[in-house]
């Protein structure tokens, strides 16, 4: 498929999603939203096994579509509440690892697509925020609950009751990156984290993912016990038995 405002390029086992309205600073509509959706369904049924996001331009995704947002009813923002959260879940439920590579700024709903992803990498330039505050509502695709787990309970307060912009740096010292490189830098940088990502075991890559997940929804007990269940699965795959007997022979593995 091929959309106006997206894209969706394939360097082997890797997608990359590139949110394409650079005039816009990448700002998020109901068709960006949808088409970032379709993108990533089809990212999915074609067995990507990473997946990074960025945007065009200058800017990650600056944030949400005000001029669309200002005029809705309390059930049209309903609605649109609810598309900008399909997409952030589609993201953090994504089959492969995903990566935001934060180029430029990532605001509101923008910061909120970036925290929906696995890893985050940020480039020199790139600040980070959520700062719905300051147009009088609050954030409305997933940071009140995924900023704290990231970041601590004071700093999400903090970014989300303030409206504070974090630079580069600063984001990387509170723990919402995990890493900083110069902005000529970044594709490469995560593109080879990519490469990496997709060279692990698949199957076991995704039932990683899923137990992490799940240890954010329920208690402590439960994710443990959810873990061991999917550690036990994993046994008797062809890439279970591939990556011991690799490390017994002393070789590299040859992962499905």
């Amino acid at each position: 498929m091929s959309w106006d405002t997206v894209r969706l390029d394939w360097d082997g086992d890797v997608a990359t999603l590139t949110v394409d309205r650079p005039d816009a600073l990448n700002a998020l509509n109901v068709a960006t939203l949808e088409a970032m959706g379709e993108a990533l369904e089809e990212a999915a049924d074609d067995d990507a096994r990473a997946l990074v996001l960025t945007g065009a331009g200058n800017a990650f995704i600056a944030g949400a579509d005000i001029k669309y947002m200002r005029e809705l009813s309390a059930e049209e923002a309903q609605e649109w509440g609810e598309l900008g959260h399909a997409v952030a879940d589609a993201l953090e439920t994504f089959p492969a690892p995903t990566i935001a590579a934060v180029n430029g700024y990532a605001f509101g709903g923008g910061c909120e697509m970036a925290l929906a992803c696995d890893l985050r990498i940020a480039s020199e330039s790139a600040v980070i925020g959520n700062t719905e505050i300051d147009l009088g509502i609050i954030p409305g695709w997933g940071a009140t609950q995924r900023l704290p787990r990231l970041v601590g309970d004071e700093t999400a307060r903090r970014m989300i009751f303030l409206g504070e912009r974090l630079d580069a740096d600063s984001a990387a010292e509170a723990d919402l990156v995990g890493e900083v490189v110069a902005d000529d830098e970044l594709d490469d940088v995560a593109a080879e984290l990519a490469d990496r990502l997709a060279g692990k075991p698949a199957f076991a890559m995704r039932t990683a993912k899923q137990a992490l997940n799940q240890g954010y929804e329920g208690s402590l007990a439960s994710g443990l016990e959810y873990e061991k269940r999917a550690f036990a699965s994993l046994f008797g795959s062809h890439d279970q038995r591939e990556g011991m007997a690799a490390f017994v022979e002393d070789r590299e593995p040859e992962f499905e």
